[in-house]
Order: C-alpha cells, then sequence, then structure tokens
C-alpha cells in the first residue's frame, strides 16, 4: 500500500446532502463509496460514517460527525477549482453561494481575469478562477 492525500470534510449531519449537491454541479464528479452509521455505532443512525467522493478527479473523504465540535470549516482552506469557461463560473458561484456567502465578489483581481470566493450553504469555501 502506497501513502495516499485526500481532502476530508466534516459535517455535522449534511455530508450526504452536501457531496450529492456538490457531484451535480462540478463536471467529472461522483460518488464513489458511502457508509452510513447503523443503530449499533456511535453516530446518528443514517448519517455518514464515511464518504468517498470525486470533485473534478480529485478523491475526496467526509464524515458526518457524532461529535459536536467548537470549530467547523473556515475560509483559510478552500476547494480550488479552475473553470473551463466565464459562464461556467457563473454558474458555479451563484449554486455554491445560494444561501452561503460571497467572501470575494466575482471579479478581475490582476492575478485573475475572473474570480470569485464563496463559502457555501454548508460552511465549505470555495474559490473559482477563470484565467
Amino acid at each position: 500500500m502506497s501513502t495516499t492525500v485526500k481532502p476530508f470534510l466534516m459535517f455535522e449531519g449534511k455530508a450526504e446532502e452536501a457531496i450529492t449537491f456538490y457531484v451535480s454541479l462540478i463536471p467529472n464528479s461522483r460518488i464513489v463509496d458511502i457508509k452510513h452509521y447503523g443503530a449499533e455505532v456511535p453516530g446518528k443512525e443514517g448519517s455518514v460514517m464515511t464518504a468517498f467522493f470525486e470533485l473534478g478527479g480529485l478523491m475526496v473523504m467526509c464524515t458526518d460527525s457524532p461529535v459536536s465540535h467548537a470549530f467547523t470549516f473556515t475560509p483559510s482552506t478552500s476547494l480550488f477549482v479552475t473553470c473551463a469557461s466565464e459562464s461556467e463560473l457563473d454558474r458555479l458561484a451563484a449554486a455554491l453561494g445560494d444561501g452561503g456567502h460571497v467572501l470575494m465578489p466575482i471579479g478581475d483581481y490582476g492575478f485573475s481575469k475572473r474570480f470569485t470566493w464563496v463559502s457555501d450553504r454548508y460552511g465549505v469555501s470555495w474559490q473559482l478562477n477563470f484565467e
């Protein structure tokens, strides 16, 4: 077995909803595997114990934590998406920003012709870029 690295997202009850939303938005994405908590293990029955999904070919892992923590997602860690077109950036920005927060509105920031940074309704931060 070789060493691997993948992003890990910890939700508190909305993991399956979030990953279903994400794979519906990003091309070349799919849910690979989901294991749910059962009655015999700690964690809300039916919530996500572990899930693996691909976003644009990147393997991501997540869970619904059975423990409530004093922390959640922070914008300092984000998923960076290089969009194939301006219209794709606009579509993703609208969908991911719906119910979330715009941290940097769509614009030309010098390092990119078209860029935005949003935090979605689940608290996950996304940098969307079109060069």
